[in-house]
């Protein structure tokens, strides 16, 4: 597989920081990956993102070491412009790239700025509201619609360029679990469809852990932990130190080894978990009718 994302031994330090916000960071994203992001607030994981799109250092100033490229291209040297094509980023709070009066102009916005032809934007407005669930509100204001629909106009205004990798900052945060099912939904489409390659920011993971391919973890600003959710979560999570639940299934599984049952392997799904527990029931019924 191609890679779509490729960084090396990245630091980074905001300017009058002592500290350094990542270090010596390197991390490779295959094309069509699914991807996981994971941390306690403050670990870097937004810095990361916004490196990978060229904000940090190009409008947040920074000083930063290391190689960050995108199918190819230099982060820090492509024009934004040429960096949208193949990358685009959905912030945690959507009203913050919702600009306009209305659902059509939202999307139109971007394509407009490139420089698209009249026809082209609007055969692209169509499609992209189609498949993110508002056709038919091209006239709603967007800040009538409702938590999901905003994340999904915003996801459709990024969608809209066609890029090859869009970054999703915690975007089930401030939604329901209606609305974290239609994004979750939306999501596993633009993986299937369109073989977009995702990476999300999230400190809810439960949604997530039967979709993605991998799961990095981050603490002070570096890699702790990276693999399939099986894996991580194979062993007791410190949830104080990493900011994040193991899915529950996980959690009661932990407890029962903590009083002594033993386990196959640790569930991370409710199918997984039905499996695990049917078995470990039925041997104990096994084991009372010998005695």
């Amino acid at each position: 597989m191609t890679a779509a994302i490729e960084i090396k031994n990245l630091w980074v330090r905001y300017r009058g920081e002592e500290d350094y916000a990542l270090r010596d960071v390197s991390l490779e994203i295959k094309e069509g990956e699914f991807v996981l992001l994971t941390g306690p607030s403050g670990c870097g994981k937004t810095t990361l993102c916004y490196t990978i799109v060229g904000i940090v250092p190009r409008v947040i100033k920074a000083e930063v070491k290391g190689s960050v490229s995108v199918f190819g291209l230099d982060s820090f040297k492509t024009s934004p412009a040429e960096l949208s094509q193949y990358i685009g980023i959905v912030f945690q709070n959507p009203e913050m790239q919702l600009v306009t009066s209305s659902v059509y102009d939202e999307v139109a916005f971007p394509l407009e700025n490139l420089g698209f032809p009249p026809e082209e934007i609007r055969r692209r407005i169509r499609e992209v509201l189609d498949i993110v669930g508002l056709k038919g509100l091209e006239d709603r204001s967007p800040a009538s619609l409702s938590g999901g629909q905003k994340q999904a106009l915003a996801i459709a205004s990024v969608l809209a360029l066609r890029p090859k990798i869009i970054i999703l900052d915690e975007p089930t945060s401030q939604l329901d679990p209606q609305g974290t099912r239609r994004i979750t939904d939306l999501i596993l489409k633009l993986k299937k469809d369109f073989k977009v390659s995702i990476l999300a920011v999230e400190h809810k993971v439960e949604w997530a852990v039967n979709h993605i391919d991998r799961m990095i973890v981050m603490d002070n600003g570096m890699i702790k932990m990276q693999g399939r959710p099986a894996e991580i979560f194979s062993k007791k999570i410190d949830v104080e130190r990493y900011g994040f639940r193991p899915p529950q299934v996980s959690e009661i599984a932990y407890k029962l080894l903590e009083r002594g049952i033993i386990l196959p392997s640790i569930p991370i799904s409710l199918k997984d978990a039905y499996e695990i527990f049917r078995r470990v029931l039925e041997d104990g019924k096994s084991t009372c009718r010998s005695n």
